[in-house]
């Protein structure tokens, strides 16, 4: 699709040689949505399919993003350009990301081959932010390999990170909750790579013991590959070569197997749903609220005078395709 945007050759060109200025702004652009990210995007996605993602999931309090300030270290150290999007919750009264990326990975976002971007989740359920797609494809298209994706970390229900990372990561801690409970809620089932952080602290080779067995369980899901079980203590760096060890031996499998392929498709799919959610959910309300209509309808719907599906269904009504709010009122 073309796009009538016309996007500054000069800053287009500074862009995609890896300059931090223009790309903090196609990252705003991105975020902010419309035709200029549409147009943006569109001449960034010929450019991408080359970076290796990695995702970093797990329940609040095992240290993700210290490990994540170390894995982005390790891996600039090596001379890589690498980029980290952290999906942080939102603020109820702004929609920004309340932690902020420098605050909780400070050392990493010092190093010049470190790209780090918060990304608000705005409500958005499975720990990934609707943005989070195209800020990978954004990093991707100028040169970051790898790209870490860290989510919010909102109990055991971030699930969604397959959908984005060609790596999953689950890190646990020791005590921190119940491991039926943890493979109930399926985050688990989701790895590619059991990290166990904070591996000085008690019970940790119960933990240990605990996540092989489950390894042992999924080989059958994953032929060829066996999860492997790595003990980190990020906060003394400790561990940190064995992991990117495991990411980058995953890396290989899957480029040797046709798994890589497989998960492009996936990815896509999940790319598509994410533009969807856009198109035909974001921006329809966003317009509807700014045109006065959406408080109407929630006027309606909470004094019982419709119910929410009548209130959408009239919704989609007076908001075609196109994202136009049309004359008539609720």
């Amino acid at each position: 699709m073309t796009h009538e945007v016309d996007l500054p050759s000069a800053w287009f060109e500074a862009l995609v040689s890896g300059a931090k200025v223009p790309l903090g702004e196609a990252l705003t652009i991105a975020e902010r949505g419309g035709e200029t990210a549409r147009a943006l995007l569109g001449r960034l996605h010929s450019r991408s399919g080359v970076a290796h993602i990695i995702g970093i999931t797990g329940p609040p309090g095992s240290g993700k993003s210290t490990l994540v300030n170390e894995l982005a270290i390790h891996f600039a150290n090596q001379g890589r350009r690498v980029g980290v999007v952290a999906v942080d919750p939102s603020s109820p009264f702004t929609g920004g990301a309340v932690l902020g990326d420098r605050v909780r990975m400070s050392r990493a976002s010092a190093h010049e081959g470190v790209f780090i971007r918060s990304a608000a989740s705005r409500g958005f359920l499975g720990g990934l932010a609707r943005t989070t797609h195209d800020f990978v494809r954004v990093l991707d298209a100028v040169g970051y390999d790898p790209i870490i994706v860290e989510t919010v970390g909102i109990g055991q229900s971030e699930v969604d990170v397959w959908q984005v990372a060609h790596t999953p990561v689950v890190v646990e801690a020791p005590g921190l909750g119940d491991s039926i409970q943890a493979m109930k809620a399926g985050v688990l089932e989701i790895a590619a790579i059991f990290c166990i952080n904070k591996g000085d602290l008690p019970d940790a080779d119960a933990k240990r013991r605990y996540l092989r067995e489950l390894s042992t369980r999924a080989e059958d899901r994953t032929p060829g590959w066996k999860i492997p079980v790595v003990t980190t203590i990020a906060d003394r760096g400790e561990g940190i070569g064995e992991l990117a060890e495991a990411i980058g031996a995953h890396a290989r499998y899957l480029r040797e197997t046709n798994r890589l392929h497989a998960l492009e498709h996936e990815r896509a799919i999940a790319e598509i749903r994410a533009s969807l959610q856009t198109t035909f959910v974001d921006v329809p309300l966003a317009r509807a609220a700014r045109s006065g209509m959406l408080r109407r309808l929630a006027d309606a719907v909470a004094s019982r005078e419709m119910n929410a599906a009548d209130a959408a269904s009239a919704l989609t009504r007076h908001v075609p395709t196109d994202g136009r709010i049309g004359e008539s009122g609720a």
